[in-house]
């Protein structure tokens, strides 16, 4: 379930990026922004090319402006996928299957509780977690876990149906209409599934002619990304402004 879709347009990292600054949290090290005194914060966890990509930093200085206090963990503690996804080892590459096996996204749901804690024992009331890509299944069952209090996917990787089924939070899923990960058949059976549990408030919505990982890897000089990733970025924010309170 891996492949080059993952990889297109990777971000030059910058670990000087972004108007926050890095502290350790809940035992990983953490991009921060926005208001510290906020009892509302959004965890934000990244795709595999983690915590120093420009635009997602970029993405959490813009959220925080709304009053929350924002956090994206190093959940590859400094080892973000850098190579080509059909490199050998032989040739000296890190296949991205080889890569997964250290940083497979179940144990990024295992770190981010203790980030959860921390951010609790800080005095924060309220939490909503979004993932890209990768980050979309550690977001998922910290809904399932009821641990955060509203979700929201973005072109997610490595969710099945059954994990969209268990979910007891709040959850919105944007999806890319080009996406091998998640293609809109798969897409709107999440959909249906939400659909079958009033319970659960949800909103699924699939972006015509973009593809799996626009919102975080959008070329600049494509205009039609660019605002479809600014759309996106809206609906995520707005999902939190009516959830995390």
């Amino acid at each position: 379930m891996s492949g080059p879709q993952c990889c297109s347009n990777p971000p030059a990292l910058d670990s000087s990026c972004g108007v926050g600054h890095v502290e350790e949290i809940g035992g990983l090290k953490c991009y921060v922004t926005g208001p510290s005194h906020s009892k509302l914060a959004l965890l934000l966890i990244s795709d595999i090319f983690g915590y120093e990509a420009p635009k997602l930093r970029k993405l959490a200085d813009k959220v925080s402006a709304s009053g929350f206090y924002v956090v994206v963990p190093d959940f590859f503690y400094g080892d973000p996928f850098r190579g080509d996804p059909f490199a050998t080892e032989n040739a000296g590459g890190r296949p991205l299957p080889v890569w997964l096996k250290d940083h497979g996204p179940d144990k990024g749901f295992e770190d981010a509780k203790p980030v959860i804690q921390a951010l609790k024992s800080k005095g924060i009331s309220s939490i909503g977690a979004a993932g890209f890509c990768w980050g979309a299944k550690p977001v998922l069952k910290l809904g399932t876990y009821a641990c955060i209090q509203a979700a929201v996917l973005l072109h997610p990787s490595f969710v099945s149906l059954e994990d969209v089924q268990g979910v007891k939070v709040p959850i919105s899923i944007l999806g890319a209409e080009i996406d091998i990960m998640s293609p809109p058949e798969l897409l709107k059976k999440f959909e249906e599934a939400l659909n079958a549990k009033p319970e659960v408030d949800s909103f699924v919505k699939i972006f015509p002619g973009v593809e799996h990982g626009w919102t975080v890897r959008y070329k600049d000089e494509d205009e039609a990304a660019v605002k479809s990733a600014h759309e996106a970025h809206e609906d995520m924010l707005n999902w939190f402004v009516k959830y995390v309170k």
